[in-house]
């Protein structure tokens, strides 16, 4: 038996998110369901970062073991059975013990907002057509570089065993239709993204203060922070790993 490594990019819409669950339509179920058509067996597939129902991603992992080896033709067979909102960019062969959640070292994330009304956007950023100051908004995103603990970001009912996230970038980006959030660090919590994204705003907006943002931060109270930013706005970027791990694999 090999491990693989298995690439994906989705769009989130329709989805109850990443990872399999009962009586659900999840990513993992639909390329499992598409592997079981074109193996005829089942291949239990083990995902790298949980994105809710809704999120996108642009890059994402599982990793699976099988007992034979897979080329560009069967990548080319296993996406003509997927929906088109999904696609299998990669599969690749990694070390035995490789694992793609617990062996990744960072995760970038997107998140997108425009302020002008376009249909064209709706399904991929959020419509906040109110006046922002973008130093703000920077100086805002900037005080995360100086934090490690976010359980004000974390939504209740989260399975983790600590807090602590080091954030090594964390800076708004202006775009033709508006601002994208871009931020990267070694983990993220339940809904952290989200979180930071709608409070931030809410800075820039007047609606509260820097200084009252890093309290928020302070406080370790996720009733604090403000979690409406809607799921479809949030792109999961990259998942980056050690080169030892991928072999000197480069994303297509």
């Amino acid at each position: 038996m090999s491990r693989y490594f298995l690439e994906v990019a989705y769009k989130g819409k329709g989805y109850s998110g990443f990872q399999i669950q009962n009586n659900a339509v999840t990513i993992q179920s639909e390329v499992e369901k598409a592997i079981l058509i074109y193996c005829k067996h089942t291949i239990e597939l083990t995902g790298s970062s949980r994105t809710d129902a809704g999120v996108h991603a642009t890059q994402n992992f599982f990793h699976f073991d099988a007992d034979r080896t897979f080329s560009s033709k069967d990548i080319y067979h296993l996406n003509a059975i997927l929906p088109s909102s999904i696609v299998i960019k990669n599969i690749m062969p990694v070390k035995d013990d490789a694992h793609c959640r617990f062996d990744a070292i960072a995760r970038e994330y997107h998140y997108h907002i425009y302020q002008s009304k376009n249909p064209f956007l709706e399904d991929y950023a959020w419509y906040y057509p109110y006046k922002l100051n973008e130093t703000l908004l920077n100086e805002t995103a900037a005080i995360l570089l100086k934090h490690n603990d976010f359980t004000s970001f974390s939504k209740r009912n989260t399975q983790v065993n600590n807090f602590q996230c080091s954030i090594h970038i964390s800076e708004w980006i202006k775009e033709d239709n508006g601002l994208m959030y871009h931020v990267k660090g070694n983990r993220f919590l339940r809904g952290m993204v989200r979180g930071l994204v709608a409070t931030m705003l809410k800075t820039a907006s007047g609606k509260i203060t820097v200084e009252q943002f890093e309290e928020i931060i302070l406080q370790k109270d996720c009733t604090k922070a403000d979690f409406t930013s809607p799921s479809h706005g949030l792109f999961l970027h990259k998942v980056h790993y050690p080169e030892s791990i991928t072999e000197g694999y480069s994303s297509k």
